[in-house]
This record gives C-alpha cells, sequence and structure tokens, in this order.
C-alpha cells in the first residue's frame, strides 16, 4: 500500500493539477481542504480527478450539532472521497450520526491538531496532555464508528495500542530529516512514523514548495519521500 497523501495546499486550481500529474506516480491519495472546496467546490474536485487516477481525503473537519454533521455528509457523498474529517470532539453522537449517514466513506476522526502545543491544549480546556487526551478521543471515535483516525505521529504507537489494528490512522506533521517544521509542532520523519504504526502520512510543503524549481523536483522528492517511508 501506498502510504503517502500529498496535500493540495493551494488557491490555484491550475497549481494543484499540475502538482498532482507531477507526483501521480508516487502518490495515490491527496488531500483537499476547507479552503480549497468551499472556493472550487464539486466542479474543483472533478479538475482534479482530470489530473489523475487518486483516492480524496477531503479535509473538511465537521464538527457541529450531529444532524447539520449528517446532512453536511450527505451533502458531500456524491464526490465519493475516500476519508471525510469531522472534529472527535464533537462527541460520540455526531460521529455516529457521519458514519451512518455516508456508509461508504470512511469517516476519520481528527483528536488533537498538530499545530497546538501542550500549551495550547491546556488553554483549550482539555484536562490532559495532548497524548492522553489523542488516545481518548480516538477511542471514543471508533467506537462510534469512525473507520479513520487523524493524530500527531508522536501519539501514533500509543493510540494503535488502544485501538488494535484495523483503525486507518492518518498522520499530517511528517517531516522528512532537514525539514523545515512550517506549523507543525509535533512531528516525525516519514520512516518513523510508519514504525510507530502510522497507516498515512500527510506531507505538503516538503514537495509543493518545490514546484519553483520544476516538476522534475517535485517528483523527485516524492519517490524519495516515498522510498524512505516504505522503507520501515
Amino acid at each position: 500500500m501506498n502510504p503517502l497523501i500529498l496535500a493540495l495546499d493551494t488557491d490555484n486550481l491550475d497549481t494543484a493539477c499540475s502538482w498532482i500529474e507531477a507526483t501521480n506516480e508516487s502518490i495515490k491519495t491527496y488531500k483537499a481542504g476547507l479552503e480549497f472546496f468551499l472556493t472550487f467546490g464539486d466542479k474543483g474536485i472533478e479538475r482534479l480527478r482530470s489530473a489523475g487516477e487518486f483516492d480524496l481525503f477531503l479535509d473538511l473537519k465537521l464538527h457541529d450539532i450531529p444532524n447539520t454533521v449528517a446532512s453536511a455528509t450527505k451533502a458531500i457523498s456524491h464526490i465519493k472521497p475516500k476519508f471525510l474529517t469531522v472534529h472527535a470532539s464533537g462527541g460520540s453522537e455526531m460521529i455516529a450520526a457521519a458514519a451512518t449517514a455516508a456508509p461508504s466513506i470512511d469517516i476519520t476522526a481528527v483528536t488533537i491538531l498538530t499545530s497546538l502545543t501542550a500549551e495550547n491544549v491546556r488553554a483549550i480546556g482539555y484536562s490532559q496532555p495532548p497524548l492522553e487526551s489523542a488516545i481518548n478521543l480516538a477511542s471514543l471515535a471508533v467506537d462510534s464508528g469512525a473507520r479513520a483516525i487523524v493524530c500527531s505521529p508522536l501519539e501514533v504507537s500509543s493510540i494503535r495500542e488502544r485501538i488494535g489494528r484495523e483503525t486507518t490512522i492518518i498522520t499530517p506533521g511528517v517531516r522528512p530529516a532537514g525539514s523545515s517544521l512550517g506549523d507543525q509542532n509535533r512531528v516525525m520523519t516519514p520512516r518513523d512514523a510508519i514504525n510507530a504504526g502510522s497507516t498515512y502520512l500527510v506531507i505538503g510543503r516538503p514537495i509543493t514548495s518545490l514546484y519553483s524549481e520544476g516538476l522534475g523536483a517535485m517528483s523527485a522528492k516524492a519517490r524519495e519521500i516515498l522510498d524512505d517511508a516504505t522503507s520501515a
């Protein structure tokens, strides 16, 4: 299985398509986030799919009352994403409502954002540090029907131990050795993340920042990261 997910974090649709064309040999899943979807909608997803064959990780991080999240999930089900994110902190009823509304989609529960530090987590009001909070949220989400979890790579091994081998774990905050951290605070290398128990790795800027150097540079970097991750 190919573990890489490339984050299409751009407000330029042509650029996003060129990223897919450059990396589709090495990457088979792409992430479209909230900004992308609000800007380009269904037509934007259709355009992306014209650039290559891939599974879609639709990262909308839905978080509302159960009925609203169920309706929103139904509203985008025709797009047929493989993964659709909701916030685990929305609670068991909300997660279950999303899973029931679209049984063909892997509802993916986001635990603690990788941009948050331990101090941030305390300030928000969590009673436990990031690790314990992420474990509890992951367990709640799986028990409520989520088939995938998003967490920091630093929490993967503990979450994997709690929820078992069957659930997909997707980890942003993955950076090849020597890469800039950007706005991530809890990170790990691709090989270490896979060894810890990650199923998929979300990678963005380590690849997409090379766009100015040409599509060949992006393609080469994607292959390098894939080789590193799959040699774990």
